[in-house]
């Protein structure tokens, strides 16, 4: 049985945390979306549900293995953080969505920086020296 750090222990909190709410979220969004009868997000919004649902389900699975995952959970890092860059632009834009942007800024900016700290660091292969 593996010994695993309080450092991984978090992160496997945090990856299954805001893996579930990533895609119970996106999944419900996109459920209403579908059944609207007037699509309010255009069609670009369902299929960006799609993705971040998606994404959070293999979030919840990087859990058991972060270190596996490095590049899932770097992308997921990188990803929120150009996401928040964008709606940080866009609360500046759009003053009557400023509130519900700025939200999102958070949440989403929150989540970059932690995965960012407890991100699993690239391990380093040692060449034995004959």
């Amino acid at each position: 049985m593996a010994v695993t750090s309080n450092r991984e222990r978090a992160l496997q909190v945090v990856l299954v945390v805001l893996g579930l709410g990533t895609a119970v979220t996106n999944i419900s969004a996109l459920v209403t979306s579908l059944l609207a009868l007037r699509p309010t997000g255009g069609t670009t919004a369902p299929m960006f549900y799609t993705i971040l649902a998606a994404l959070g389900v293999f979030l919840v699975l990087a859990a058991r293995n972060p270190s596996a995952y490095r590049s899932l959970i770097a992308y997921a890092v990188w990803s929120s953080f150009a996401h928040t860059a964008v709606m940080a632009l866009m609360a500046i834009q759009l003053p009557t969505k400023r509130g519900e942007l700025l939200a999102g800024v958070v949440v989403t900016g929150l989540a970059a920086v932690l995965l960012f700290v407890l991100a699993p660091r690239k391990e380093l292969v040692r060449i034995p020296q004959p």
